[in-house]
């Protein structure tokens, strides 16, 4: 599927710009490849550069603002030359998508209202020239798709995504904002938490991923948000029981958290457990819990749990 985006011709530089992608399907860490055209009007058109640059709606720290659209990366892919009168440049890239870039799409289909563009930046002498924003689709990493098949297997329903400003204390990133993708408690856990939200920060080797457990109808009915960090590495993520490694995520954070709420002072509101700021947990045994009654055995033993630093 090829997908192009197409400026209006602009009165004030003459120049009309088109992106075109021969495949606006991708996954982070790829490189997407591409073409610029340009097309000068009734006279030659000094260009000074051409950049390109991912763009998305992020909902801002203060959940009262509106979100606003974010170019969170960008690439130089042009410098200055010259468009001649009534002639065309194409400019060919095939720029390399941050291995952070938020997933947009799981099973084929958008993740809810969930967005990502290609924006592309023409500099022309003193003005600013901006094409139509290209569409890209960005698809999970295969940790990523065993990750999300995992929860749906075990019974969670996604109820929202998005994309939400600021860093995370204690984690690694690159981008000024994370993806969170909520969902209501299955029923197997639906006991000690009543949603989960799930974080997953990727590098080129592998992925942590952040379990946000909210207790709103347990604990004597208090409210207690908490935090788990869980690490899994891409290498060897086909061979991984995913089902008995989440299960065993899910079941270690609930105790831990249900034990450290248990000593909380109710005072004062936790808006987050203090946890969030430790390295993530140690390996975690298949079927962990409980007897293991949603995860069972799984494949290569003790392996399969997260791996902790």
């Amino acid at each position: 599927m090829r997908l192009t985006g197409v400026s209006r011709g602009s009165a004030w530089t003459g120049l009309s710009v088109s992106t075109t992608l021969p495949n606006p399907s991708t996954r982070p860490g790829l490189r997407l490849p591409g073409r610029v055209i340009l097309r000068a009007d009734g006279e030659d058109v000094p260009v000074r550069h051409i950049r390109l640059g991912l763009v998305t709606q992020v909902e801002p720290e203060d959940p009262g603002s509106p979100r606003r659209l974010v170019q969170y990366h960008r690439w130089p892919i042009a410098g200055r030359f010259v468009v001649p009168a009534g002639r065309r440049r194409a400019v060919d890239f095939a720029v390399p998508l941050p291995w952070e870039t938020p997933v947009t799409m799981f099973g084929g289909v958008p993740l809810l209202s969930l967005r990502t563009g290609l924006r592309t930046e023409v500099s022309v002498d003193p003005d600013l020239d901006q094409g139509e924003m290209v569409p890209v689709l960005i698809h999970p990493l295969p940790t990523q798709q065993h990750l999300l098949a995992a929860l749906d297997t075990l019974g969670f329903v996604m109820r929202q995504a998005g994309f939400q400003q600021g860093r995370l204390p204690g984690v690694e990133q690159t981008l000024p904002f994370q993806q969170r993708l909520g969902f209501w408690a299955a029923p197997l856990y639906a006991g000690p938490m009543t949603e989960l939200e799930v974080i997953m920060v990727t590098t080129s080797v592998g992925m942590e991923v952040l379990f946000w457990l909210d207790r709103r109808l347990s604990l004597a009915g208090v409210t207690h948000q908490s935090i788990s960090r869980f690490r899994v590495w891409h290498a060897g993520a086909d061979q991984r029981d995913w089902v008995a490694t989440v299960d065993g995520w899910l079941r270690h954070a609930i105790d831990r958290h249900a034990a450290a709420a248990s000593h909380a002072d109710w005072s004062a509101t936790i808006r987050e457990s203090a946890h969030v700021s430790r390295h993530p947990d140690q390996p975690v045994a298949p079927g962990y819990g409980l007897g293991g009654t949603a995860g069972g055995a799984g494949v290569g033993g003790g392996g399969s749990g997260g791996d902790g630093t």
